[in-house]
This record gives C-alpha cells, sequence and structure tokens, in this order.
C-alpha cells in the first residue's frame, strides 16, 4: 500500500499545487463551475457518478475547490460498475472496464461535431465575425485511442478515417500501459517488441517495421514521431501562409489560452508582447478553423504517436490538402494512411 500511495502522491493527480486543481481559487465565490468540475475536482466526479446520491452522468451543481484525484475518485462502487465512457460527440464507448473512468476525463470537452455545427453553410474562405477557435481541451489521449469512433478531431466530408488503435493483445487498455497510480508507463516492457526502447528519451523513435514514410523527407528509420512532427509543422505553415495570402491577416501560435494570436509584427513567430488574451485571433474562415482545430488537437495528445498516430495523420494530411486548394503547398510526398 506505501508504495501504491507513495506512487499517487508522486503523480499529476495529486499535485494539490495544479493549475488543472487550482484554477478557480481565486474566483469569488471560489467554486469550480459544473461544466469543469467532473475532472478537476473529487467532488465533481463523484457528482457525475451519481456517488453522491444526484442524478448519474450530470454534474448538478458546482463544486468547491481544494481537492485532487483522490483515490476514492475512482475506487468507489459506482467507478467500479462504471463500463462505457460518454464523448462530447455523442459516442459511447462500453466494455472498458475499469477505464471507463480514465477516458472520461481525458477525452477532450469538444468533437469534430462542434466544428461542424459552427462552420456549416458558411463560406468557406469568407472572414466570420461569429467564428472562434474551438479549443478540444487537454491530455486527450482517450479520445484519440478511439479516433472516428468518437469523432474528436474534424474529419473532412468523403473521407475516411482509423477508428480504434489496437495495440497487441497484453497492451490494449489504458492501464496495460500506464500505471494506474503513478501514471507512468514503464519502457523496460515496451523494448520486449521494440529493441531501441531503454528509456523514455528512446519512446520517440519507436516505429514499426511497415510504417510507410508519411511525411515524405525519405527518412524510414526515424520514429512514427518525427513522421507526425514534420507533418504537423508542415500543417502549421499551411495555416500561417493561408493566413498571409488569402484573407490577410497573419497568424501565430501560442503556448497558452486561447491559442491562436494575431501576428502583428508579421514574423511568424509567437512573440511575447503578441501571446496575450487581448491579442487572440479573431479572423476565422471556416477552412481555417477547421485545420487550427486539428493542429491544436494533436498538441493536446502528447502521446498522440503511440495512442493512433495514423488518425493524427489523417486528419493532419486532409487540412494541408484543404489549404492547398487556396495556397501553393508541396503535398505530392505525402502518404496518408
Amino acid at each position: 500500500v506505501g508504495s501504491i500511495g507513495q506512487k499517487w502522491t508522486d503523480s499529476g493527480h495529486a499535485d494539490f499545487d495544479s493549475e488543472s486543481f487550482t484554477h478557480w481559487d481565486e474566483d469569488d465565490p471560489p467554486v469550480i463551475p459544473p461544466n469543469c468540475a467532473k475532472c478537476h475536482s473529487a467532488y465533481g466526479y463523484m457528482d457525475y457518478l451519481g456517488e453522491d446520491g444526484s442524478l448519474e452522468r450530470v454534474v448538478d451543481s458546482p463544486a468547491q475547490t481544494g481537492s485532487v484525484v483522490t483515490c476514492y475518485v475512482c475506487h468507489n462502487p459506482s467507478a467500479d460498475a462504471k463500463d462505457a465512457a460518454y464523448y462530447p460527440s455523442g459516442a459511447v464507448v462500453e466494455d472498458l472496464g475499469q477505464n471507463a473512468n480514465c477516458a472520461e476525463c481525458h477525452q477532450g470537452t469538444r468533437s469534430g461535431f462542434d466544428v461542424v455545427s459552427a462552420t456549416q453553410d458558411l463560406p468557406e474562405d469568407e472572414v466570420n465575425e461569429e467564428l472562434g477557435f474551438i479549443n478540444v481541451h487537454y491530455k486527450v489521449g482517450g479520445a484519440v485511442r478511439y479516433g472516428s469512433m468518437v469523432t474528436v478531431g474534424y474529419e473532412y466530408p468523403d473521407m475516411s478515417y482509423n477508428g480504434f488503435y489496437p495495440h497487441v493483445a497484453d497492451y490494449q487498455e489504458c492501464t496495460d500501459c500506464h500505471d494506474p497510480h503513478s501514471l507512468q508507463i514503464t519502457p523496460s516492457e515496451c523494448a520486449a517488441c521494440h529493441s531501441a526502447v531503454s528509456d523514455y528519451g528512446d519512446l520517440r523513435d519507436v516505429r514499426a517495421t511497415n510504417t510507410p514514410d508519411f511525411d515524405g523527407d525519405g527518412d524510414t528509420s526515424e520514429g512514427v514521431y518525427g513522421e507526425i512532427t514534420t507533418i504537423h509543422d508542415l500543417l502549421y505553415s499551411s495555416i500561417q501562409q493561408y493566413a498571409n495570402e488569402v484573407i490577410e491577416m497573419p497568424i501565430i501560435y501560442g503556448s497558452s489560452f486561447p491559442y491562436w494570436f494575431n501576428d502583428t509584427n508579421g514574423n511568424g513567430e509567437a512573440d511575447e508582447d503578441e501571446v496575450n488574451f487581448g491579442n487572440q485571433y479573431a479572423s476565422w474562415t471556416p477552412r481555417l478553423l477547421k485545420a487550427a482545430y486539428n493542429y491544436h488537437l494533436v498538441i493536446e495528445d502528447p502521446g498522440g504517436f503511440m495512442h493512433n498516430a495514423d488518425y493524427l495523420v489523417q486528419l493532419m494530411i486532409d487540412g494541408i490538402n484543404d489549404l492547398s486548394e487556396m495556397i501553393s503547398v508541396e503535398t505530392a510526398g505525402l502518404t496518408r494512411p
């Protein structure tokens, strides 16, 4: 028990100082809103489960601040009985066992359908002041793993997308790879199939023998993480090129909410004086919003190269191809799964 307790204490789930659990401390009153409380408060998740006697799958009221993901959040009668996760898209994934609790809070708060709803019937390349960036939210591996089954990404019409990414028989569930208490991966377990792996730094070098050269750079020895990174960079440069050339409103991506900002000096870089809430980007066209949503989605699953690389590559290449209808982008070398 001591070992499990120490693992939990050292984990992000127990970090009382984390922004995830302290964001609302200075609010007046200092409470966590119902739409956030489910995943950012022990009380909120108990409410969502109905463990507090309230209606299941609904957070009925704001939650008090000052809690983290405690033992009882995952170890109570309602959580033990839970077997399905309910996604923002409306999809339900069943037969998950205890991993259903992981998926509930690592699924994001938006889906590709939110992007469809916001942009449908609007001219693709006209700036619409009613449009705003749609943020999938954070640490969304529990949605990326299921891909098109839960429509976490914006999926372009008439294209097919990868669903659940199956690994190998003994490593299919969240807790097969992630220690349920420390949340960490044990790289030595990966080494049984991936001989190049000996520590965390090697995980990004993993590449299946049949992995295509997705990014077309001729390097068929780099890890799939490298393939994703190159395509992700190309998507970003295409987003910036489109904003510069088509709507003449330069855009940059920053590391803090709301993520997309005006490139006021036109240098293509996210400078410190540009990354602030008052300078948030507001010149969205439907085409730009779709690509930006998927670009951000890839960032919000740092383990996406292991969770569902094919799905992420499909979303990004389709975004690049869509942008290339309006700008000149070299796409001939890209290989879509």
